[in-house]
């Protein structure tokens, strides 16, 4: 046969085929050769493609098919491939003079879909793959997406255990690569390691059409954790965009909530040397964020990026608590609010011996949950002691706003009489927790005393006057031993007398204030007196 036309496919093959037989069923072909027989009259023609769908190897295909006058066979090895050469080289009945056009065979072949076995449907999700995004513009990826999700849904469905198709009542794939991977007991991720090779853009894909047909997000969660840290899908792909996907994917998924904790810390593992792009961060930090109570003390200690000196990225806790405190929820569940303060707390004990970090960062952290989350400020107490040590030589000011970080009034007995002996803490601030002590006892009092007077039986005795300190240890004497009762006199009768040596404490330093006062007032005129601390 005359080989009039020669095709150059990309730059990377020439063929030299029979101008009269390829285009009586290829119009393209056929309008490339008329236009070069009218620039050219050479022998033979010259014609160039750009972008064929499957190179080379998918032209050889079409000229095979051209050459046989339609009669070879479309299997579902090689549909995809031949749809969309049809599809693009314009190969329909309107072209081809025969019945056996390439266009209506291969549209033939992809009715079978649903009944085609696994590896034939992953075989075709992959060509599809290689010929985005012609395969999505052509609708063939929906067609073959559709059939590889619902044989996904049909197996889990039709076997309890979720097992692989091989294994399965509906026996509809053979020779699959699929590992089975179980937890307790349920075995639904069987088709995990055969995705593993798809590139991101067609996770992307399949994700998405998954999502539509209903498949279980927390498994979609867990392919897309398995994928991003899977080796096979890390060698595959450009690391960089199959985080940033996967990111975005687990985003769609109900904001990240069908991921752990420690998952999502996973997530930010893998992706921080990758420098996502600004907005996929965010949502990162997001998801991050409204777990962040889950979190565990070995997951925040994030080291500082590049050219910040500081130990640990305390930057990116701070917007972690930002994003959890936005969370309606947190302001409306005081134990989720307690567990992140826990953790806090024991988060700044570790960054405060950091002689890097600043007084404003570490103010910020200390004060970044409401006061209401605290019970008790005695982490705090000892973690600006610990900073104190460390960093000798912050200024006065600096020192009085870390001091603002401290609720003296939940301050413990013991925290106070350590604060009474620091050296660190100047004699105002002492005072201030001394006297922010007085005030609870004080009240604590006062609501014992109301309590009793609005009792019957109480109201009937004689009242008796008492100081402060005979009217608590009576009332340590005479409480219940039930319930909270037993724990506020356990508590009282161990306050008792610390509470005298305080008192003491204080007395002496009011004494030593009055004394310095004094010698002020004979200085000179122009010097002030020091005002009076403690009454």
């Amino acid at each position: 046969m005359p080989c009039d036309l020669e095709v150059d496919v990309d730059g990377e093959q020439t063929f030299l085929v029979d101008k009269e037989v390829v285009s009586s069923f290829c119009g393209r072909l056929r309008n490339l050769s008329n236009k070069a027989s009218i620039i050219s009259s050479t022998t033979p023609l010259k014609v160039a493609i750009h972008g064929f769908p499957g190179g080379a190897e998918a032209f050889e295909l079409m000229t095979k098919f051209c050459y046989n006058e339609g009669r070879d066979q479309i299997t579902p090895r090689n549909s995809c491939l031949l749809y969309y050469v049809a599809h693009s080289m314009d190969m329909s009945d309107g072209v081809s003079a025969s019945i056996n056009n390439l266009l209506e065979l291969t549209e033939k072949s992809l009715e079978g879909l649903p009944y085609w076995s696994w590896p034939e449907l992953m075989n075709a999700l992959k060509q599809c793959q290689d010929l985005l995004p012609g395969s999505v513009s052509s609708g063939m990826l929906d067609r073959v997406l559709e059939s590889v999700v619902g044989r996904i849904t049909s197996v889990t469905e039709a076997s309890p255990s979720g097992s692989s198709p091989e294994s399965s009542a509906l026996r509809l794939s053979v020779d699959t690569r699929s590992t089975i991977s179980t937890k307790n007991g349920c075995q639904r991720n069987w088709w995990f390691e055969d995705f593993l090779s798809l590139s991101p853009n067609m996770i992307e894909e399949v994700i998405k059409n998954m999502v539509l047909q209903k498949v279980d997000h927390v498994v979609l969660s867990r392919f897309l954790m398995h994928y991003l840290k899977s080796p096979v899908s890390s060698a595959s792909c450009n690391k960089k965009k199959a985080a940033e996907i996967v990111i975005e994917l687990l985003y769609s998924l109900d904001g990240g909530s069908c991921v752990s904790c420690k998952g999502l810390f996973d997530v930010l593992r893998v992706s921080a040397p990758l420098k996502l792009n600004k907005g996929c961060q965010i949502k990162l930090e997001n998801m991050i964020g409204r777990k962040f109570d889950h979190a565990t003390l070995d997951s925040l200690l994030i080291p500082a990026p590049a050219g910040i000196h500081c130990l640990y990225d305390v930057s990116l806790i701070l917007r972690f608590l930002k994003s959890f405190l936005s969370t309606s929820k947190v302001t409306e569940s005081q134990a989720r609010l307690k567990q992140t303060a826990r953790l806090m707390d024991s988060y700044l004990a570790e960054v405060s011996p950091d002689s890097s970090l600043k007084p404003l960062m570490f103010l910020s952290l200390a004060t970044a949950l409401p006061d209401e989350a605290r019970d008790s400020h005695d982490a705090i107490y000892r973690a600006i002691d610990m900073y104190l040590e460390v960093h000798t030589q912050l200024l006065d000011e600096e020192k009085t706003k870390l001091f603002c970080a401290i609720n003296y009034e939940k301050l413990s007995i013991e925290s106070c009489k350590h604060l009474a002996r620091n050296s660190k803490f100047p004699s105002r601030t002492v005072i201030r927790a001394l006297i922010s002590q007085q005030r609870k006892l004080r009240n604590l009092l006062q609501e014992t005393k109301q309590s009793k007077e609005s009792s019957p039986e109480q109201n009937r005795g004689k009242k008796k006057q008492f100081s402060n300190d005979q009217q608590m240890i009576l009332f340590a004497k005479k409480l219940e031993i039930s319930g909270e009762n037993k724990r506020l006199k356990s508590q009282l009768q161990g306050m008792q007398w610390k509470v005298i040596e305080l008192k003491k404490i204080c007395k002496k330093m009011q004494a030593q204030m009055e004394k310095a006062t004094k010698s002020r007032r004979v200085s000179p005129s122009g010097s002030k007196s020091l005002p009076r601390l403690c009454s």
